[in-house]
Protein backbone atom coordinates (compact mmCIF):
# COMPACT_ATOMS: atom_id res chain seq x y z
CA UNK A 1 0.00 0.00 0.00
CA UNK A 2 1.37 3.45 -0.92
CA UNK A 3 2.13 5.82 1.92
CA UNK A 4 -0.44 8.56 2.41
CA UNK A 5 0.78 11.90 1.07
CA UNK A 6 0.67 15.09 3.09
CA UNK A 7 -1.06 17.99 1.37
CA UNK A 8 0.75 21.24 2.19
CA UNK A 9 -1.37 23.95 3.78
CA UNK A 10 -1.76 27.34 2.11
CA UNK A 11 0.86 29.79 3.32
CA UNK A 12 -1.49 31.78 5.56
CA UNK A 13 -2.94 28.66 7.22
CA UNK A 14 0.54 27.18 7.74
CA UNK A 15 1.70 30.36 9.49
CA UNK A 16 -1.44 30.29 11.65
CA UNK A 17 -0.85 26.64 12.60
CA UNK A 18 2.78 27.30 13.48
CA UNK A 19 1.72 30.24 15.67
CA UNK A 20 -0.87 28.09 17.49
CA UNK A 21 1.67 25.32 18.08
CA UNK A 22 4.27 27.80 19.33
CA UNK A 23 1.71 29.39 21.68
CA UNK A 24 0.67 25.97 23.03
CA UNK A 25 4.31 24.99 23.53
CA UNK A 26 5.05 28.28 25.30
CA UNK A 27 2.01 27.87 27.58
CA UNK A 28 3.05 24.29 28.46
CA UNK A 29 6.60 25.44 29.23
CA UNK A 30 5.25 28.29 31.34
CA UNK A 31 3.37 25.84 33.52
CA UNK A 32 6.63 24.04 34.43
CA UNK A 33 8.75 25.68 37.09
CA UNK A 34 11.59 23.12 37.24
CA UNK A 35 12.43 20.52 34.61
CA UNK A 36 14.99 17.81 35.39
CA UNK A 37 16.16 16.10 32.21
CA UNK A 38 18.21 12.94 32.48
CA UNK A 39 20.29 14.16 35.40
CA UNK A 40 22.96 11.77 36.66
CA UNK A 41 25.33 12.53 39.51
CA UNK A 42 28.28 10.33 40.42
CA UNK A 43 30.70 10.66 43.31
CA UNK A 44 33.65 8.52 42.24
CA UNK A 45 32.25 5.02 41.68
CA UNK A 46 29.00 5.82 43.54
CA UNK A 47 25.98 6.91 41.51
CA UNK A 48 23.84 9.19 43.68
CA UNK A 49 21.37 10.01 40.90
CA UNK A 50 20.69 7.81 37.91
CA UNK A 51 19.15 9.55 34.87
CA UNK A 52 16.44 11.40 36.82
CA UNK A 53 13.59 12.94 34.81
CA UNK A 54 11.01 15.14 36.48
CA UNK A 55 8.79 18.16 35.78
CA UNK A 56 7.62 20.27 38.73
CA UNK A 57 4.71 22.59 38.04
CA UNK A 58 4.60 26.26 38.85
CA UNK A 59 2.96 26.93 42.22
CA UNK A 60 3.19 23.29 43.30
CA UNK A 61 4.13 21.98 46.73
CA UNK A 62 6.28 19.08 45.58
CA UNK A 63 8.03 16.58 47.87
CA UNK A 64 11.10 14.44 47.21
CA UNK A 65 10.57 11.47 49.51
CA UNK A 66 12.80 8.52 50.26
CA UNK A 67 15.15 6.87 52.74
CA UNK A 68 18.57 8.26 53.65
CA UNK A 69 21.01 8.00 50.76
CA UNK A 70 18.34 7.77 48.04
CA UNK A 71 19.56 10.92 46.23
CA UNK A 72 16.82 13.38 47.20
CA UNK A 73 19.12 15.97 48.85
CA UNK A 74 21.64 15.64 46.00
CA UNK A 75 18.86 16.46 43.53
CA UNK A 76 17.76 19.45 45.63
CA UNK A 77 21.35 20.74 45.80
CA UNK A 78 21.66 20.44 42.01
CA UNK A 79 18.50 22.54 41.60
CA UNK A 80 19.94 25.11 44.01
CA UNK A 81 23.34 25.17 42.28
CA UNK A 82 25.33 23.67 45.15
CA UNK A 83 26.17 20.52 43.14
CA UNK A 84 26.91 20.09 39.44
CA UNK A 85 25.44 17.02 37.70
CA UNK A 86 27.69 14.57 35.89
CA UNK A 87 25.28 14.67 32.95
CA UNK A 88 21.82 15.89 32.05
CA UNK A 89 20.18 19.31 32.11
CA UNK A 90 18.19 21.46 34.53
CA UNK A 91 15.67 24.07 33.41
CA UNK A 92 14.26 26.69 35.77
CA UNK A 93 11.42 28.82 34.41
CA UNK A 94 12.09 27.43 30.94
CA UNK A 95 15.82 28.08 30.63
CA UNK A 96 18.89 26.01 31.42
CA UNK A 97 20.31 26.94 34.83
CA UNK A 98 23.39 24.71 34.96
CA UNK A 99 25.75 27.56 34.12
CA UNK A 100 24.32 29.83 36.82
CA UNK A 101 25.89 30.20 40.24
CA UNK A 102 23.50 29.70 43.20
CA UNK A 103 23.02 33.43 43.86
CA UNK A 104 22.10 34.01 40.20
CA UNK A 105 19.30 31.43 40.22
CA UNK A 106 15.81 32.37 41.33
CA UNK A 107 16.01 29.74 44.04
CA UNK A 108 16.61 29.93 47.77
CA UNK A 109 17.26 27.07 50.16
CA UNK A 110 16.14 26.50 53.75
CA UNK A 111 18.37 23.98 55.54
CA UNK A 112 17.49 21.56 58.33
CA UNK A 113 19.11 23.68 61.04
CA UNK A 114 18.26 27.08 59.57
CA UNK A 115 21.91 28.10 59.07
CA UNK A 116 21.32 31.58 60.53
CA UNK A 117 24.29 33.87 61.23
CA UNK A 118 24.71 33.86 65.04
CA UNK A 119 26.50 37.24 65.13
CA UNK A 120 23.59 39.02 63.36
CA UNK A 121 20.18 39.81 64.79
CA UNK A 122 16.95 38.62 63.18
CA UNK A 123 16.48 41.65 60.89
CA UNK A 124 20.12 41.53 59.78
CA UNK A 125 19.82 37.83 58.97
CA UNK A 126 16.77 38.46 56.79
CA UNK A 127 18.36 41.50 55.14
CA UNK A 128 21.63 39.77 54.25
CA UNK A 129 20.67 38.67 50.72
CA UNK A 130 19.08 42.03 49.94
CA UNK A 131 22.23 43.85 51.04
CA UNK A 132 24.29 41.66 48.73
CA UNK A 133 22.04 42.92 45.91
CA UNK A 134 22.79 46.51 47.07
CA UNK A 135 19.14 47.50 47.41
CA UNK A 136 18.43 50.90 48.98
CA UNK A 137 18.20 50.74 52.79
CA UNK A 138 14.56 51.94 52.97
CA UNK A 139 13.56 49.17 50.53
CA UNK A 140 15.46 46.59 52.58
CA UNK A 141 13.79 47.70 55.82
CA UNK A 142 10.34 47.49 54.21
CA UNK A 143 10.97 44.02 52.78
CA UNK A 144 12.32 42.75 56.12
CA UNK A 145 9.17 43.93 57.93
CA UNK A 146 6.97 42.31 55.28
CA UNK A 147 8.90 39.04 55.60
CA UNK A 148 8.56 39.08 59.40
CA UNK A 149 4.82 39.64 59.06
CA UNK A 150 4.58 36.78 56.57
CA UNK A 151 6.07 34.31 59.07
CA UNK A 152 4.09 35.89 61.92
CA UNK A 153 7.10 37.20 63.84
CA UNK A 154 6.47 40.96 63.64
CA UNK A 155 8.54 42.77 66.25
CA UNK A 156 11.30 40.15 66.40
CA UNK A 157 13.77 42.10 64.23
CA UNK A 158 16.06 43.18 67.08
CA UNK A 159 16.29 39.78 68.75
CA UNK A 160 19.45 37.70 68.74
CA UNK A 161 19.42 34.27 67.16
CA UNK A 162 20.12 32.56 70.49
CA UNK A 163 16.94 34.13 71.91
CA UNK A 164 14.76 32.19 69.46
CA UNK A 165 13.12 28.79 69.84
CA UNK A 166 13.76 26.06 67.26
CA UNK A 167 10.50 26.78 65.46
CA UNK A 168 11.15 30.52 65.42
CA UNK A 169 14.62 29.97 63.94
CA UNK A 170 13.14 27.94 61.11
CA UNK A 171 10.54 30.63 60.43
CA UNK A 172 13.29 33.26 60.28
CA UNK A 173 15.25 31.02 57.90
CA UNK A 174 12.13 30.86 55.70
CA UNK A 175 11.70 34.63 55.90
CA UNK A 176 15.34 35.10 54.83
CA UNK A 177 14.74 32.83 51.83
CA UNK A 178 11.37 34.31 50.85
CA UNK A 179 12.45 37.96 51.08
CA UNK A 180 14.46 37.48 47.87
CA UNK A 181 11.28 36.53 45.96
CA UNK A 182 12.56 33.18 44.63
CA UNK A 183 11.00 31.36 41.71
CA UNK A 184 11.52 28.16 43.73
CA UNK A 185 11.87 27.65 47.48
CA UNK A 186 14.02 24.62 48.30
CA UNK A 187 13.42 23.01 51.70
CA UNK A 188 15.99 20.44 52.83
CA UNK A 189 14.28 18.56 55.69
CA UNK A 190 13.62 21.88 57.48
CA UNK A 191 11.50 20.21 60.17
CA UNK A 192 13.78 17.25 60.84
CA UNK A 193 15.41 18.68 63.98
CA UNK A 194 12.13 19.69 65.67
CA UNK A 195 10.20 17.72 68.26
CA UNK A 196 6.91 16.12 67.21
CA UNK A 197 4.50 18.80 68.46
CA UNK A 198 6.55 21.66 67.00
CA UNK A 199 6.99 19.70 63.78
CA UNK A 200 3.21 19.42 63.37
CA UNK A 201 2.81 23.15 64.01
CA UNK A 202 5.48 23.95 61.42
CA UNK A 203 3.79 21.72 58.87
CA UNK A 204 0.72 23.92 59.23
CA UNK A 205 2.92 27.02 58.98
CA UNK A 206 4.53 25.80 55.77
CA UNK A 207 1.16 25.02 54.19
CA UNK A 208 -0.09 28.48 55.16
CA UNK A 209 3.02 30.12 53.67
CA UNK A 210 2.60 28.19 50.45
CA UNK A 211 -1.04 29.27 50.15
CA UNK A 212 -0.13 32.89 50.91
CA UNK A 213 2.78 33.08 48.46
CA UNK A 214 1.62 30.76 45.69
CA UNK A 215 5.20 29.94 44.66
CA UNK A 216 6.86 26.62 43.91
CA UNK A 217 8.03 24.72 47.00
CA UNK A 218 10.30 21.67 46.68
CA UNK A 219 10.43 19.82 49.98
CA UNK A 220 12.85 17.03 50.90
CA UNK A 221 11.75 14.59 53.60
CA UNK A 222 12.11 10.98 54.67
CA UNK A 223 8.83 11.16 56.60
CA UNK A 224 5.98 9.54 54.66
CA UNK A 225 3.22 11.11 56.74
CA UNK A 226 4.74 14.56 56.32
CA UNK A 227 4.88 14.18 52.53
CA UNK A 228 1.33 12.81 52.31
CA UNK A 229 -0.26 15.59 54.37
CA UNK A 230 1.66 18.52 52.83
CA UNK A 231 2.22 17.77 49.14
CA UNK A 232 0.37 18.33 45.89
CA UNK A 233 2.57 15.62 44.37
CA UNK A 234 5.36 13.35 45.58
CA UNK A 235 8.37 11.75 43.89
CA UNK A 236 9.33 8.58 45.77
CA UNK A 237 13.05 7.86 45.38
CA UNK A 238 15.29 4.90 46.12
CA UNK A 239 18.94 4.17 45.28
CA UNK A 240 19.24 7.24 43.03
CA UNK A 241 16.15 6.48 40.98
CA UNK A 242 12.69 8.02 40.93
CA UNK A 243 10.35 5.10 41.57
CA UNK A 244 6.99 6.87 41.20
CA UNK A 245 5.56 10.37 40.82
CA UNK A 246 1.97 11.11 41.73
CA UNK A 247 -0.47 12.66 44.16
CA UNK A 248 -0.33 11.45 47.75
CA UNK A 249 -3.44 9.36 47.12
CA UNK A 250 -1.95 7.79 43.99
CA UNK A 251 1.36 6.76 45.53
CA UNK A 252 -0.31 5.47 48.69
CA UNK A 253 -3.33 3.71 47.21
CA UNK A 254 -1.75 2.52 43.96
CA UNK A 255 2.00 2.06 44.41
CA UNK A 256 3.86 1.38 41.17
CA UNK A 257 6.59 -0.83 42.66
CA UNK A 258 7.13 -3.13 45.61
CA UNK A 259 9.52 -0.60 47.13
CA UNK A 260 6.88 2.17 47.03
CA UNK A 261 4.27 -0.15 48.52
CA UNK A 262 6.62 -1.04 51.38
CA UNK A 263 7.92 2.48 51.96
CA UNK A 264 4.57 4.30 51.90
CA UNK A 265 2.94 2.34 54.71
CA UNK A 266 2.36 -1.03 56.34
CA UNK A 267 1.28 -3.70 53.86
CA UNK A 268 0.84 -7.44 53.82
CA UNK A 269 2.98 -8.82 50.96
CA UNK A 270 2.56 -12.16 49.26
CA UNK A 271 4.06 -13.79 46.22
CA UNK A 272 1.18 -15.16 44.19
CA UNK A 273 0.27 -16.80 40.89
CA UNK A 274 -2.62 -15.61 38.70
CA UNK A 275 -5.02 -18.58 38.66
CA UNK A 276 -7.91 -17.07 36.69
CA UNK A 277 -9.37 -13.79 35.46
CA UNK A 278 -12.55 -12.62 33.77
CA UNK A 279 -13.62 -9.87 31.38
CA UNK A 280 -14.15 -7.37 34.25
CA UNK A 281 -10.52 -7.76 35.43
CA UNK A 282 -11.65 -9.62 38.53
CA UNK A 283 -9.44 -12.59 39.20
CA UNK A 284 -8.17 -15.19 41.59
CA UNK A 285 -4.58 -15.41 42.77
CA UNK A 286 -3.23 -18.39 44.66
CA UNK A 287 -1.08 -17.69 47.72
CA UNK A 288 0.29 -20.76 49.44
CA UNK A 289 -2.36 -22.82 47.69
CA UNK A 290 -5.20 -20.63 48.95
CA UNK A 291 -7.44 -18.45 46.73
CA UNK A 292 -6.94 -14.68 46.96
CA UNK A 293 -9.66 -12.77 45.00
CA UNK A 294 -8.68 -9.32 43.71
CA UNK A 295 -8.71 -6.94 40.73
CA UNK A 296 -5.96 -7.56 38.21
CA UNK A 297 -4.00 -5.24 35.92
CA UNK A 298 -4.53 -5.83 32.21
CA UNK A 299 -1.14 -7.49 31.67
CA UNK A 300 -1.41 -9.95 34.57
CA UNK A 301 -1.89 -13.07 32.47
CA UNK A 302 -3.01 -16.41 33.87
CA UNK A 303 0.01 -18.34 35.16
CA UNK A 304 2.12 -15.25 35.82
CA UNK A 305 3.88 -14.83 39.18
CA UNK A 306 3.09 -11.49 40.82
CA UNK A 307 3.35 -9.71 44.18
CA UNK A 308 0.20 -8.63 45.96
CA UNK A 309 0.16 -5.83 48.54
CA UNK A 310 -2.73 -5.31 50.94
CA UNK A 311 -2.60 -2.40 53.41
CA UNK A 312 -3.13 -3.29 57.06
CA UNK A 313 -6.02 -0.84 57.36
CA UNK A 314 -7.81 -2.42 54.37
CA UNK A 315 -8.18 -5.75 56.22
CA UNK A 316 -11.19 -6.49 58.44
CA UNK A 317 -11.17 -9.22 61.08
CA UNK A 318 -14.51 -10.50 62.37
CA UNK A 319 -15.07 -13.17 65.01
CA UNK A 320 -16.43 -16.61 64.20
CA UNK A 321 -16.18 -19.00 61.30
CA UNK A 322 -18.59 -17.05 59.06
CA UNK A 323 -17.65 -13.52 58.08
CA UNK A 324 -19.91 -10.61 57.23
CA UNK A 325 -20.93 -10.13 53.62
CA UNK A 326 -19.20 -7.58 51.42
CA UNK A 327 -15.91 -8.95 50.11
CA UNK A 328 -13.51 -11.87 49.89
CA UNK A 329 -13.18 -13.79 53.15
CA UNK A 330 -10.71 -16.35 54.47
CA UNK A 331 -10.92 -18.40 57.66
CA UNK A 332 -8.08 -18.14 60.15
CA UNK A 333 -7.05 -18.13 63.79
CA UNK A 334 -6.32 -14.98 65.79
CA UNK A 335 -2.65 -15.07 66.75
CA UNK A 336 -2.30 -11.75 68.56
CA UNK A 337 -4.22 -8.56 69.31
CA UNK A 338 -2.35 -5.38 70.28
CA UNK A 339 -3.90 -2.17 71.57
CA UNK A 340 -2.21 0.77 69.78
CA UNK A 341 -4.28 3.67 71.12
CA UNK A 342 -6.06 5.04 68.06
CA UNK A 343 -6.24 1.60 66.45
CA UNK A 344 -6.13 -2.11 67.24
CA UNK A 345 -3.63 -4.36 65.43
CA UNK A 346 -4.47 -8.03 64.89
CA UNK A 347 -2.31 -10.82 63.49
CA UNK A 348 -4.20 -13.74 62.00
CA UNK A 349 -2.77 -17.13 61.02
CA UNK A 350 -4.19 -18.16 57.62
CA UNK A 351 -2.46 -21.53 57.48
CA UNK A 352 -0.54 -22.19 54.28
CA UNK A 353 -0.98 -18.55 53.20
CA UNK A 354 0.89 -17.34 56.27
CA UNK A 355 0.06 -14.40 58.54
CA UNK A 356 -2.08 -11.40 57.66
CA UNK A 357 -2.13 -8.20 59.74
CA UNK A 358 -5.09 -5.88 60.24
CA UNK A 359 -5.21 -2.34 61.67
CA UNK A 360 -8.73 -1.36 62.75
CA UNK A 361 -9.69 2.10 64.00
CA UNK A 362 -10.35 2.06 67.74
CA UNK A 363 -14.04 2.95 68.01
CA UNK A 364 -14.36 1.58 71.53
CA UNK A 365 -17.09 -0.75 70.30
CA UNK A 366 -15.01 -3.64 68.92
CA UNK A 367 -15.99 -7.18 69.84
CA UNK A 368 -13.39 -8.63 72.18
CA UNK A 369 -11.25 -11.39 70.62
CA UNK A 370 -8.59 -13.60 72.17
CA UNK A 371 -5.61 -15.46 70.74
CA UNK A 372 -6.76 -18.84 69.42
CA UNK A 373 -10.27 -17.62 68.49
CA UNK A 374 -11.56 -18.61 65.03
CA UNK A 375 -11.98 -15.51 62.86
CA UNK A 376 -12.76 -14.47 59.31
CA UNK A 377 -10.54 -12.06 57.41
CA UNK A 378 -12.01 -10.03 54.58
CA UNK A 379 -11.21 -7.09 52.29
CA UNK A 380 -12.85 -5.24 49.42
CA UNK A 381 -12.05 -6.57 45.96
CA UNK A 382 -10.38 -3.28 44.92
CA UNK A 383 -8.26 -2.96 48.09
CA UNK A 384 -5.24 -5.02 47.07
CA UNK A 385 -2.55 -3.86 44.62
CA UNK A 386 -1.08 -6.43 42.25
CA UNK A 387 2.53 -5.63 41.30
CA UNK A 388 4.21 -7.15 38.28
CA UNK A 389 7.77 -6.21 39.30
Amino acid sequence: MAAASTVPLPRGQAQEQRARLAAASSQAAGEISVSIRGITKSFGTTTALDAANLDIRRGEFFSLLGPSGCGKTTLLRIIGGFETPTSGDLLIAGRSALGDLPYRRRTNMVFQHGALFPHLNVAQNIAFGLEMKRLPKPDIAKKVEEALALVRLTGYGDRKVDQLSGGQRQRIAMARALVNDPEVLLLDEPLGALDLQLRLQMQEELRRLHRAIGGTFIFVTHDQGEAITMSDRIAVMNAGRIQQVGTPREVYERPATKFVAEFMGHSNFYEAVVASRDATDSGILTVGGQPFPTRLPADAAVGRTVFVALRYEKVDVVPGSTGAAGGPALAGTLEEETYMGSFVRRRVDLGSMGVIVSDAANTGRQVAMRPGDPVQVRWELDSATVLLN
